[in-house]
Formats: structure tokens, sequence, C-alpha cells
């Protein structure tokens, strides 16, 4: 990997001012500004995203699936608080900074005293506190609430320093959760040939873990400590452990989500590790970031995206549902890659993963409507797309514009249509072509453990 660590500190320092006079036309707040609502929680004014919004009207809709859940979550919020914010940093929208405050507010009122978060609240606004998706305690919720505050601390802290001191306070309550979680560091165990660390979310949650990771970085870049430090690179040894093979050897350097599972959704490894990778000076976690996008990222864009895969059959991949949050691990953690590297290569495979949000998946259909910010909630085969648009998917899909729009060179790979996949003993290539007919061609060489572009014209 070339220039890595020089690479990592311009594009993470230097990208608002080096990226934000570009193209923004494909992101469009619009959708997820109707599922916002300002309200009153716990006596403070905050914004809450409503969970669903279902075709063909868009109302908004209750979350029931798993029992009484509530009209809004921490999940969703903080989700979109940190895409809010990072509209601001790479664009410098300042609505997308105010967006992101009243968001903020209502993580802070779903934290409790000991660091751990609820999720849901009720129609009444009342906090959900029995919901076995809404439960105080450290796993998913808490993990992304974590991200909106590191993110929220480090860009507020030079804009609003009242505000900042709230969202760090934040951040000092969960840190005694983050250790208690490592307390079990070191601690693994077998399962069907694999290795699991037990010092992660929920036992081997890498996929929950990578989302704290991507908070507590945040925090260590607007704060550094030797004690958060300690934990990011522990955390990065567990989800180093759940790597498996390389570019050439089942299952291609792919970060298992959980056990002996992999899916798409949540997968923030790359993307964790590679900056974490880069702030610490770790080789190893910037190895494990380089085999997995070269491994896994580039055979997902050739083969296609999927649901899960247990990696005790290797022949049971589920190839769907498919939904934009498998998507956008991959987008950000290839334009991660690129940061750290500044191999252009990775923005084009960037582009390529995004090219299923305008058409290039199975049912051939657009999934994001430029023009109402709508992303579709999935493809469900492949001729049926679900037509609903709730809050993970708007986010989902405005997090990959956000962050996409910021590359003028990755743009043009978002319209490819792919053209033919050819497999050899050395040699994965996938051909893909632009609106104008003029093609791509990505070459994975399963020998030399890298891969490249060859363009026409």
């Amino acid at each position: 990997m070339k220039n890595v660590l020089v690479g990592l500190v311009i594009g993470w320092t230097g990208l608002a001012g080096c990226h934000g006079a570009q193209d923004q036309g494909v992101v469009n707040f619009k959708h997820l500004d109707h599922l916002t609502e300002n309200v009153v929680v716990g006596g403070d004014s905050v914004a809450i995203v409503h969970v669903y919004a279902n075709y063909p009207d868009y109302a908004w809709v209750d979350a029931k699936e798993s029992g009484p859940e509530g009209i809004a979550c921490v999940d969703d919020a903080a989700r979109a608080a940190v895409v809010a914010l990072r509209d601001f940093e790479l664009h410098g929208r300042r609505e997308s900074l105010e967006r992101a405050r009243p968001l903020l507010r209502f993580v802070l009122a779903m934290q409790t005293g000991d660091g751990q978060f609820y999720n849901f609240v009720l129609k009444d606004l009342t906090i959900n506190r029995e919901g076995k998706t809404s439960f105080t305690s450290f796993g998913w919720w808490a993990a992304r609430g974590v991200w909106a505050c590191g993110t929220g601390y480090r860009i507020f802290k030079d804009i609003d320093t009242v505000f900042a001191a709230q969202l760090r306070a934040a951040m000092e309550r969960s840190l005694p959760q983050v250790e208690h979680m490592l307390a079990t560091y070191g601690q693994t165990e077998q399962e069907g040939g694999f290795t699991m660390p037990r010092w992660l979310l929920y036992g081997s949650g890498a996929d929950a873990t990578s989302e704290l990771l991507l908070g507590l970085l945040e925090f260590q870049r607007a704060a550094p400590s030797l004690r958060v430090e300690r934990m990011i690179r522990k955390i990065g040894d567990g989800l180093m452990l759940m790597q498996d093979g390389d570019v050439a050897t089942f299952p291609f350097g792919a970060h298992r989500s959980w056990r002996t599972f992999v899916h798409l959704w949540g997968n923030a490894q790359v993307v964790g590790l590679v900056t974490a990778g880069g702030l610490l000076g770790d080789k190893a976690m910037l190895a494990s970031a380089q085999r997995s996008a070269r491994g896994f990222f580039t055979r997902v864009v050739c083969n296609g995206m999927f649901k899960e895969w247990d990696l005790r059959e290797p022949g049971g991949k589920k190839e769907f549902d498919q939904i934009a949050y498998g998507v956008r691990p991959i987008v950000l953690g290839s334009l991660r890659m690129y940061d750290a590297s500044g191999d252009t290569d990775y923005l084009r495979l960037a582009g390529l993963a995004a090219s299923w949000f305008f058409g290039n998946n199975p049912a051939g259909k657009v999934m994001y409507d430029t023009l109402t910010g709508r992303c579709y909630d999935g493809i469900r085969d492949s001729s049926t797309v679900n037509l609903n648009s709730g809050a993970e998917s708007t986010i989902e899909a405005l997090s990959c514009m956000v962050e996409l729009s910021a590359y003028p060179q990755a743009m043009p790979y978002v319209h490819c249509r792919q053209v033919r996949v050819t497999s050899t003993a050395d040699m994965i290539t996938g051909v893909f072509a632009f609106p104008n007919g003029k093609q791509t061609v990505m070459y994975v060489d399963l020998r030399g453990g890298r891969f490249w572009f060859d363009e026409e014209g």
C-alpha cells in the first residue's frame, strides 16, 4: 500500500477543504427532512426520525416488528446526525449542521447516567424502557449513539463549545461501558474451525463493534488520550481476529459479522481499521483493511451484493433481501482506502459499489431517487423492489451520496452496468459499461493479491 499514512492524514484532515466545492447533485435531504419531526423528549427540544414511510404516500409508520417498539429511535437519529455532520464538513452546508444539532440532542436524551442507551420513543414521546429493541443496554443503538456523539464533539468543539461539552460528557459516560466490554480481552472460542474473540459487543459482534469503533476514533481525533487509544487497539485486534482468507483463499479476506456469519449490513470493519491504522500508525490494521478491500469488496462488486453467508457452508450464500445498509460499508470502506493509499482504483471500486443504487442490481431498478431523496427499502428477489422508504434506507443512501460526491473521479462509475464477469484460477475479470457504451474492466489478480482497472479511451 503506497503512501498509506501520509494519505490517511491528508484524507481525513483536509477533505472538506479539498473537495467541498465539487458536484453535490446526488445529495437530496428532502425525504429525510420529511421523516424528521421536532418534538420534546424529557423536557428538551429535539428532533426524531420516524422509522418507516410506506408507498405510495410515504406517511409515517410506527415500528412493530419486534413487539411494541415506537415511532423513532437512536439507531436512526444517530446515523442521520453523522450524515448531516459529514455533509457540513465535506460540502459546507450550514443547514446540515443545524439538522444535526437537534438529532444529537435526542441521542443525548436517550443516554442513561451510566453511559448506556435506550433506543425507541413511543407515540406519546415517552421512552420505551421495556421493548427488546429498546431496553437500556450497551449494544447496537449505544454503538451508534457513541458514533454520533464522537462525531458531533469533533465538529462542534470549535463551533459551539457549550454543546460540544455536553457531547464530550456523553462520550466520557460511555467509556466505562467500553472498558467493561473489553474486560475479556484475549479470550477466544472456536466454532466450525473459526476463531471468535469474546471482547466484542454480543461476544463476537464485529459488525456492531465496528460502528462503536468509528465513534471512538472520532473522539480520539478530537481529544487524544492513551485510555481511548488502548480501547481502539483492543477492538482492532478483535476485528482482525474475525477476518479469514485472502484475495485467493476463501472467504477472501472478509471480516465476519458475528460468529461464523458474514452479512454486508453494518460491516464497517474496513472503515474502522484503515482509519485506526492511519491514526495510530498500526500496519497490521491497515493490512487487514487492504486484504478485505482487495479480496472481498472486489468480489462483491463483480458477483453482486447479498444478504448473509454462514461461512461453515461455503455454498449457502443467501442473495436476498438486499438493502442500502449493505452497500454503505463497501462504498465508504473503498473511499477510506483511497484516502489512505492515494490509489484511484479504490475510487472506481467505490463508484461501482454505489451503482447498485442506480440500477446495477439484480432487479435492474433505480433504488435511490435523486429528485425526492427517497431510497427504496430493498430488493426482495430478482424482480421485486420494496417501494417503501424508511429511515434506515434513506440515511444509508445519503451517507453514500454525501461521501461519494466529494470525489468527482468516483461519480461516473455509479452509472455503470455490469456486462460480464469471468473467473480463472489466476484472475477475476469484471466488465462494466458506462451509459455512453464505453467500458471499464476490473482485474483481480488472485496470484499477486491486487486489483486494477483498464478503460477505453
